[in-house]
């Protein structure tokens, strides 16, 4: 059979290239013509566009190409139709997929099955009534999906499980490196405990988040009110220079960006009697990285997903600009709870959350105390972890997905 799938960022080119993967292996004759990416080219098919050409994002960057916007916009529906598949597969991405799901609804008979849901139950929740006109299938990775489709918008939608906690559990089950032999690969200290810094994948979450999150982790001035145990000041007591700070380095952003953040980092640096801990960078070594890590701290995101799932108790923290006005915007417009996948996999704050008017040095500081080792967050951050796996389950997303589908399109025949 013919599968037409359409992609718009580097993740949807990850997991559409691993459910074309599992495509083959439940349909021998599977043909792939595709907007994707490099990873979709190696399963291969025939790429259309690269994903580049479509991903522009935020209001101007938008806005200063959206020619070529619409440009591919109108070939990709032309394609559809000359090329004729049995099937059209949206990855994510709806601002350009949900456009290509009513073109082929109203225009062919070719079924639309959509893997990886839109986040409409953030924001934009009125995109429902075009999934259900559109979509013929829902193939969602999140379990929290299931009722808010089925229940409250009564669309019926396929569970097939995460691909992020099969991932993991892949890296977990392949690796055996020892904290000692990864910090002597890395040039760390393999006595220190480390604290992972996740400061996000792009400059700007970089630029926003890094700063605050080196600061929180060196003994300045302490927080206002001052975390105490019997009297005692426990930064005092538990003095962060007993821990190593390793960032994990977004693999699409050059080490050079990042030098001006460690710069006078190192464990005798430090002005008005502060102390600091060492600071090192590390790429392409995330997942290593959380398998020995003591604590993280993490931007939102998957990253929060995957720290839980390595069972390391972290910090969610991102700045946001008018911090006040987001967070009324947060309480009064946003259609969900929390920032996290982790707390809204549980339906509880399993992590805390220091976004808009939460995020501050301080804040971060002591919530990250509060879940280092001896500390009662930790144990209980590790209890809502439990919770988040149980959900998530241990079935493989690609091959449930491409299971139902090829079963569903030979119904067809």
């Amino acid at each position: 059979m013919r599968y037409y799938l359409i992609v718009g960022e580097a993740s949807g080119d990850l997991h559409a290239s691993r459910l074309m993967h599992a495509l083959k292996q439940e349909d021998a004759a599977a043909e792939f013509r595709f907007f994707g990416g490099d990873l979709m080219a190696a399963e291969g098919g025939t790429r259309v566009r690269h994903y580049k050409d479509l991903a522009y994002m935020g209001f101007i960057p938008v806005l200063l190409h959206l020619r070529t916007i619409f440009r591919n916009m109108a070939f990709c529906k032309q394609d559809i139709v000359a090329w004729k598949p049995d099937v059209v597969i949206l990855v994510d991405y709806p601002g350009f997929n949900l456009d290509i799901a009513k073109f082929v609804h109203a225009k062919t008979s070719i079924p639309v099955y959509y893997y990886i849901s839109p986040k409409i139950w953030a924001w934009k929740e009125w995109r429902i009534k075009r999934i259900k006109r559109d979509v013929s299938e829902m193939f969602s990775i999140l379990p929290f999906e299931v009722p808010f489709y089925e229940q409250k918008h009564h669309f019926p939608i396929h569970y097939v499980g995460n691909p992020t906690a099969e991932e993991v559990r892949t890296f977990l089950s392949d690796y055996h490196e020892t904290k000692e032999e990864f910090c002597r690969r890395n040039g760390l200290d393999p006595a220190k405990p480390i604290i992972a810094l996740l400061a996000g994948s792009r400059k700007q979450e970089i630029k926003d988040n890094l700063p605050a999150m080196l600061r929180s982790t060196f003994q300045g001035p302490t927080p206002s009110p001052p975390p105490s145990r019997g009297g005692k000041d426990m930064l005092q007591e538990y003095p962060w220079t007993d821990y190593q700070v390793v960032i994990a380095g977004a693999p699409s952003i050059d080490r050079s960006y990042y030098e001006p953040y460690l710069s006078g980092y190192s464990e005798k640096s430090g002005t008005l009697g502060e102390s600091r801990p060492s600071v090192k960078l590390v790429f392409g070594e995330t997942y290593p990285l959380l398998a020995h890590a003591t604590a993280a701290l993490v931007t939102s995101g998957t990253a929060t997903l995957e720290t839980a799932l390595f069972n390391v108790p972290q910090v969610v923290c991102y700045e946001t600009p008018v911090p006040k006005i987001i967070r009324w915007g947060f309480n009064h417009i946003i259609q969900c709870k929390y920032i996290s996948l982790v707390n809204l996999i549980a339906d509880e704050e399993v992590v805390p959350e220091l976004f808009a008017d939460r995020f501050s040095v301080d804040n971060i500081r002591r919530h990250l105390f509060a879940i280092l080792p001896g500390q009662p967050g930790r144990e209980k951050m590790f209890e809502g972890y439990r919770i988040v796996r149980e959900r998530l389950g241990n079935d493989s997303a690609p091959e449930n997905a491409a299971k139902i589908m090829v079963a569903m399109l030979r119904k067809k025949e």
